[in-house]
């Protein structure tokens, strides 16, 4: 009898990892990805994700590639997979030619099991070519909400993966993120082309860290000053512009507590020697923007204080997961003001242009099949602007990405460009609504973890006891998830909205997560009495 692919799963992650015990979850994206199904993978830091991939990757036959967007990263996967005798090399801007050149030939050759790069260098024609006569059979999206819109570190160079699969011969799909809501979950299986996914989703309920939201009053620079002299050390304080970094720093270091600022303004040198020193322990505060944070992997953080409020729950939920990655106890405070929900509607309200759509419509069309590099020299943009406008194309349908050329489809230039941004309105429309469900988080009187979990579509029917309103008394007035219609995770169709997702039940309002309308909450009674929504009966897509 042929040996399953859970028992070669575990047999391998024993024999080889030296995994005696694997964590929830792991075990199914492992099978899955072995019998070769695309699988996207939710799962917290430090809950083994990078296992995930490396076990189906010893037992498919055909080298894996792992793409991730962290150079200091992707050498100490190398190196950690080195130290168990496995062949893994990394590609990036300052690997010489003939460390390329030796590289792919070990690839070819089966030498070699994992080439790591960043996304940019998918970007190179070369690269894919010589990915391609690898024949690769795992393709890893690491940080996999970079593909999408609705992700918090969206990040265009991830919008060419789908096209790089195919020209990869779509090999066995393996996306991985610590954070990721319903939407973003949909978007990263559509970005990256994934056929049919097993979608594992675990391990948003972090029960060490203790929620807390304190009202901000002025700048809030004396205040989290206060509050930070009340936590133990080590920390991270995130702020919302680079400036405010630096003044609450000054205040903190002013106070005798050894802090750093750290913003994407800082020069390179800075900032790795900022973060060297927060590892090593000489820094105990680190005061970042949301630069800070992606691909730390440091247990003994205590706190994550957001000095102001961030543009989602999404973002929010990734900086404060930075915290008690050791399993001790640890706190997540958040200061709030109404007036500091501005700034994030001003950064959430910027939209192209549609004289600018035009014209990059109009070079496509002139090109037929045109290259993006001849397309940046011609439109005078940068890659990041022309990738992004090239996206809005694509989802108007008015243009298909390669992982090089670009193919118009035959619309009208004048007429892409409108219904291109009629999908950038959508998304800003979409992104408020995220703004306003963090808003809700930092009002809320219920219990926090409660509506925390909710938004990323997981179920807590009591009250955690270890938030601000659970320790006030306010959140003991919930009793689990009310019964009646509209359960949660009833797929619904609006009116007005369309189709959606509840989300969130309560006694007298649901939380719907709209396809297109995104999060809105609406109350029972007004939609059983005038019959805005119906529950439609459809299967939910494969989750774990």
């Amino acid at each position: 009898m042929a040996e399953k692919s859970e028992d070669r799963c575990e047999r391998v992650a024993r024999d080889v990892l030296g995994l005696e015990e694997l964590r929830p979850g792991q075990l199914e994206a492992m099978a899955a990805l072995a019998d070769g199904r695309d699988t996207l993978a939710v799962m917290p830091t430090g809950a083994g994700k990078s296992a995930i991939y490396q076990v189906p990757a010893l037992l498919l036959k055909g080298p894996t590639l792992v793409v991730s967007p962290l150079i200091a990263l992707q050498r100490d996967q190398v190196e950690a997979l080195r130290e168990r005798d496995e062949e893994a090399v990394s590609l990036d801007a300052t690997t010489s030619a003939g460390k390329r050149a030796s590289s792919f030939e070990s690839l070819r050759a089966g030498e070699t099991e994992f080439l790591f790069c960043a996304p940019e260098q998918l970007a190179r024609q070369d690269v894919v070519r010589e990915l391609a006569a690898a024949k690769p059979s795992l393709l890893v999206v690491d940080e996999a909400h970079c593909v999408s819109a609705w992700g918090h570190d969206f990040r265009p160079d991830y919008l060419r993966l789908g096209a790089v699969a195919e020209a990869l011969g779509h090999p066995v799909i393996a996306a991985l993120t610590a954070t990721a809501a319903p939407p973003v979950r949909a978007e990263i299986v559509e970005g990256l082309g994934m056929r049919d996914p097993l979608q594992v989703v675990r391990g948003f309920d972090r029960a060490n860290i203790r929620l807390e939201v304190r009202r901000s009053d002025g700048d809030g620079v004396e205040q989290v000053a206060e509050a930070v002299g009340e936590l133990d050390v080590p920390g991270l304080v995130y702020a919302g512009t680079r400036r405010r970094t630096g003044e609450l720093a000054g205040r903190l270091v002013a106070g005798g507590v050894r802090a750093a600022a750290y913003h994407a303004g800082l020069r390179r040198a800075e900032r790795d020697a900022v973060q060297e020193a927060f590892m090593a322990g000489e820094v105990d505060v680190v005061v970042a923007t949301s630069a800070f944070g992606m691909g730390i992997d440091k247990p003994d953080v205590r706190f994550v204080v957001h000095a102001q409020v961030p543009g989602s729950l999404d973002s929010y939920y990734q900086e404060i997961g930075r915290a008690g990655r050791d399993g001790e106890p640890a706190a997540g405070v958040l200061f709030y003001r109404e007036e500091d929900l501005g700034l994030q509607r001003f950064f959430t309200g910027a939209l192209p242009d549609e004289q600018t759509l035009a014209r990059v419509a109009e070079a496509v069309r002139d090109g037929g099949r045109a290259d993006r590099k001849r397309l940046r020299e011609r439109l005078d943009l940068t890659a990041r602007r022309l990738t992004s406008l090239l996206n809005l194309l694509e989802k108007a349908g008015a243009v298909k990405l390669g992982t090089r050329t670009v193919t118009w489809s035959g619309q009208e230039p004048a007429e892409a460009a409108r219904a291109a941004r009629a999908v950038a309105e959508r998304h800003r429309d979409i992104e408020r609504t995220r703004l306003e469900m963090m808003r809700r988080y930092a009002e809320q009187r219920d219990c926090r973890r409660v509506f925390l979990l909710g938004y990323f579509g997981e179920q807590l029917a009591e009250p955690c006891g270890n938030c601000d309103t659970c320790r006030a008394g306010t959140a003991a007035e919930r009793n689990g998830v009310e019964e009646g219609p509209f359960p949660m995770h009833a797929r619904v169709e609006h009116t007005v909205w369309g189709p959606g997702e509840v989300i969130r039940r309560d006694q007298d309002r649901l939380t719907v997560l709209f396809r297109d309308g995104g999060y809105r909450e609406l109350l029972l009674s007004a939609v059983l009495e005038e019959g805005l929504m119906r529950e439609l009966r459809s299967d939910a897509p494969d989750r774990v």
